[in-house]
């Protein structure tokens, strides 16, 4: 699996690809301008990701935005709804506001800081993703 891991917090980056390293290489951005940047370089290499992990709440592009840009994106480059890039939300945000608004912008799932190894890996596997917990 090619996952991106989009956090600005440098820990919670680790702790991400800790938990995906036994499935999935891991490549890693700091904010949404260099996850739209990554997420369009791999799209026009013809290759896509089948996970990122996106933080809310980061400076500049927040998540909510960049989690847009990204479903652009891919209707940009004809990706079909089916085979689309799963995006799991993770923030330290639990409020009904922020939920609802991630799904409307069409993520996948939605886990809520601190991260827990079983809690994430359960949450991949309920949107159809290969890992086991």
């Amino acid at each position: 699996m090619r996952v991106l891991v989009v956090e600005d917090d440098f820990i919670s980056r680790r702790l991400l690809c800790r938990y995906l390293q036994a499935f999935a290489e891991c490549d890693v951005a700091v904010n949404g301008n260099e996850a739209v940047g990554a997420f369009k370089q791999v799209l026009q290499a013809g290759q896509r990701y089948d996970l990122v992990c996106l933080d809310i709440m980061m400076p500049g592009m927040d998540g909510q935005e960049t989690l847009k840009r990204l479903r652009a994106l891919e209707r940009e480059h004809r990706v079909a709804d089916e085979t689309r890039t799963k995006v799991i939300m993770t923030t330290a945000l639990e409020d009904h506001d922020n939920l609802m608004a991630a799904f409307n912008n069409a993520c996948d799932g939605y886990v809520v800081k601190p991260i827990e190894k079983r809690k994430f890996l359960e949450t991949l596997q309920e949107i159809g993703l290969p890992v086991a917990v």
